[in-house]
């Protein structure tokens, strides 16, 4: 066998290594972590400890910290979080978790464009978390701002805020459409839970991993809204998920390469 023959076999093993190994750890992670329903049931018992006042404040420990340094996130943690980031939702402590626990993805408006899509790709397809999920608040000044707009406020914002908050203006104009009674501030809450499933739509669109993953039931996906004053999380009905990946699979405009070079 000459030397070339010899580097092109190493070349293909190598190759077939890098293929390989990300399988063989999301099977591990399959066969040994949680699956999609246990660890939305994590979440809920976890959110009912905080809400009860009796959180555990697990894995937050030197212990804790030092695995973190010597292991990887995937054989840990167990759900992707998208939530928005105001500082009354900090979606850690509301969850009860600590270090490694959460892949926690956090915007404005818990929004879905590139970055966002992106990051949760990451933590379904990297990090291996069998749950997803996209968490609204009450009071959320980012929808209550575009609520306004939309019902006639004109609004001058920071020139980057703008862009950022474009996603929501279909939930708005949605929650104006199925309720035409709720007139000023009392259509927020309801644009609020709509905005919930324009990301979770949004996502499906623009990522296939996301569509696959959930299609497949290798992810939950879970829609759900915190309420400020109580702390409790309130889960939306799975039903409206499933139809709206379903939509997502039916529509000209999704993506459907999954995958892209880094460049």
């Amino acid at each position: 066998m000459t030397l070339r023959s010899t580097l092109r076999l190493v070349g293909a093993g190598l190759l077939c290594l890098l293929f390989l190994f990300p399988a063989l750890a999301q099977a591990k992670k399959a066969a040994t972590g949680p699956t999609p329903q246990q660890a939305w049931e994590m979440l809920k018992a976890s959110n009912a400890r905080f809400v009860a006042g009796k959180p555990l404040r697990g894995h937050q420990d030197a212990a804790r910290i030092q695995l973190a340094d010597a292991s990887n996130q995937a054989d840990h943690a167990y759900a992707t979080v998208l939530s928005c980031s105001d500082a009354r939702v900090p979606v850690e402590i509301v969850f009860d978790a600590g270090i490694m626990d959460l892949f926690v993805v956090r915007v404005a408006g818990n929004v879905v464009k590139t970055d966002e899509a992106g990051t949760i790709e990451y933590g379904l397809a990297h990090v291996y978390t069998p749950l997803l999920v996209v968490m609204g608040h009450t009071k959320c000044g980012a929808v209550s701002a575009v609520s306004a707009q939309v019902q006639g406020t004109d609004l001058t914002l920071e020139r980057n805020i703008p862009p950022l908050l474009s996603p929501i203006f279909p939930a708005v104009r949605t929650a104006m459409h199925d309720h035409p009674e709720a007139k000023g501030a009392a259509l927020v809450p309801f644009a609020i839970e709509q905005n919930v499933s324009q990301a979770i739509s949004d996502l499906f669109v623009m990522s296939p991993t996301a569509r696959k993953m959930a299609g497949s039931g290798k992810v939950l996906v879970k829609g759900a809204i915190y309420d400020l004053a109580s702390g409790k999380v309130r889960w939306l009905p799975q039903d409206k998920v499933n139809a709206l990946l379903q939509a997502a699979e039916k529509n000209p405009q999704r993506v459907m390469e999954a995958m892209a070079p880094l460049k």
